[in-house]
């Protein structure tokens, strides 16, 4: 899964990348966020905000900075003289989740903290940071997800084993924000 999302050009471009560390059987992001290190990129974990209590604010990461545990004991950065971002200000996303649809729809955990951090999406039509990249294993797949209104879809789902894209929508300012041409290694 690294080197596959690691070689993309969506990858590439990014200078601010957010992920999670994995818990729970999750597909680990480290050997991506350690490429994503040596290429200098901004590697960001998502932090508990305190109010409202369902969002998430993302802050820079390097390796051998201490962590906390948050309130659910994930361990997270340290606030104290953290530069904290908000969700739009990263290229890319790299996203956690239980399972997935070929339509790259993401069942989270259900607390909705990525839903809810990521909401101002719902309503964007140009200018939509970060490009969101759901991390799975293979068998995390299912036939089909019942979508709510709250939801917010990904761009793209990576596996062990390939890449997701969404279908293409029929109208045109609903174009989806990865092309073909980002697939390919520069």
């Amino acid at each position: 899964m690294a080197r596959t999302l690691g070689s993309l050009s969506v990858f590439l471009r990014a200078r601010r990348l957010g992920a999670y560390l994995a818990a729970d059987g999750e597909l680990d992001p480290a050997p991506l966020l350690e490429l994503a290190r040596q290429r200098y990129k901004e590697c960001h974990l998502p932090v508990l905000r305190p109010h409202p209590r369902r969002k998430l604010w993302f802050v820079r990461h390097r390796p051998g900075e201490p962590l906390t545990l948050n309130r659910f004991q994930i361990p997270e950065p340290s606030l104290r003289q953290a530069r904290i971002r908000l969700a739009w200000a990263l290229d890319l996303l790299l996203l956690p989740l239980v399972g997935f649809d070929a339509d790259c729809n993401r069942l989270g955990m259900g607390g909705g903290f990525y839903d809810q951090t990521l909401a101002y999406l719902r309503d964007r039509q140009h200018w939509r940071r970060p490009l969101l990249i759901g991390l799975a294993h293979e068998c995390q797949r299912v036939e089909r997800l019942a979508i709510r209104p709250w939801d917010i879809p990904l761009d793209m789902v990576v596996t062990e084993a390939r890449i997701y894209l969404p279908p293409r929508p029929l109208a045109a300012q609903d174009a989806p924000r990865i092309a073909t041409s980002d697939l390919d290694v520069p």
